[in-house]
């Protein structure tokens, strides 16, 4: 039998920390690109991001949802 084919969601998840942020983008950029390249993933069907945050409203961590056809 032949590989389901559908559209599927992956998250990816990262901590955001004060005067590193673009180190951890980089790195959420970089998880997300080889997630691509490993799956052979040939269609983007959208990717989102959504900040958590503590208690206080401060921004702690991202959240980074992919949708894909497979």
């Amino acid at each position: 039998m032949g590989e389901k084919k559908g559209i599927k969601v992956k998250t990816f998840t990262t901590e955001v920390k004060i005067f590193q942020t673009m180190k951890e983008l980089d790195a959420l950029d970089d998880q997300v690109n080889r997630f691509i390249i490993e799956n052979k993933v040939k269609k983007v069907a959208s990717v989102s991001d959504t900040a958590t945050t503590d208690n206080t409203g401060a921004t702690i961590g991202l959240i980074r949802v992919l949708t894909y056809e497979a």
